[in-house]
């Protein structure tokens, strides 16, 4: 009797899980540091806060371009640092991991696609390499998966990065030639969205914390900035409105915390165009 007991209720755990990961909305990114710091770190804390359950992968090579994942599709390569957080929170990475292996871990119902910083804003050069990977990637996935695109972020008004010249070391023309990008990658009927990170962060820096959004001149600042992309995340995803979500970084402040939820609500409402946070 005990060992019929003891099976029924191992059962019974088993379909709990298995319950459990079916009603998660699975997301993957093919990216770089740009994806590990708009999905990584507080996205599973905001979806959580509201009662959802969420599966994220990011397949992670520093500084990966579309023409870099599309050499490594070609190959096969197992070139990624594939993280994971499952729905325990819990962040697992794996080394020398391959797209095709990644997309064949779950049933993901999106899969995340962006370019380098560098380029972002230049439509020509996406173009010339983005439908082979949208190409290789629908022969990998489930039917039910969509595609989506990540809008990033212009660089800070000082940054070093030598790929700040390609939009004469400005920030403005760099925010708009991302904005005009993606607004026309959005109408690519490849793409079910587009995650406008990048139009949160630079509503964000309309506030009164002004350009302090990244932590080296590109990549994010490590708390009230992460945040603010990962907010854009949770409300496009979920399709809730994250200024209602109870979820705040142990250290970002509140009014930062306000700051960043009505910075991607507004990103949300208006993904190709600045919209001022009074704040």
């Amino acid at each position: 009797m005990k060992k019929q007991i003891i099976f029924l209720l191992t059962t019974l755990l088993f379909t709990l899980s298995l319950s459990a990961q079916e009603k998660a909305l699975k997301i993957l990114a093919i990216g770089n540091s740009f994806s590990e710091d708009g999905i990584e770190n507080y996205l599973y804390d905001l979806a959580k806060a509201d009662g959802k359950q969420i599966i994220i992968g990011n397949m992670y090579i520093g500084g990966a371009s579309v023409e870099l994942h599309v050499k490594n599709s070609r190959e096969d390569k197992a070139a990624y640092s594939y993280r994971k957080v499952g729905l325990d929170g819990k962040k697992v990475t794996t080394k020398d991991v391959s797209i095709s292996q990644a997309i064949a871990d779950e049933n993901w119902d999106y899969i995340s696609l962006q370019q380098a910083s560098p380029f972002s804003g230049q439509y020509d050069v996406i173009m010339k390499e983005l439908p082979e990977l949208i190409s290789y990637v629908k022969t990998k996935k489930k039917p039910q998966t969509k595609l989506i695109y990540h809008q990033t972020w212009a660089y800070q008004h000082d940054s070093n990065h030598k790929g700040f010249a390609n939009y004469n070391n400005n920030q403005a023309e760099m925010y708009k030639a991302i904005a005009d990008a993606t607004k026309k990658i959005s109408k690519m009927k490849d793409f079910a969205m587009v995650i406008p990170a990048g139009t949160a962060i630079q509503n964000a820096r309309t506030s009164s914390q002004g350009d302090t959004y990244t932590r080296d001149g590109y990549h994010l600042e490590l708390t009230f900035g992460r945040f603010t992309a990962a907010c854009a995340w949770f409300e496009k995803l979920f399709k809730k409105d994250v200024r209602k979500n109870s979820y705040k970084p142990e250290k970002v402040t509140d009014k930062q915390a306000q700051i960043a939820k009505q910075a991607a609500y507004k990103a949300i409402k208006k993904p190709f165009k600045i919209s001022k946070v009074k704040l």
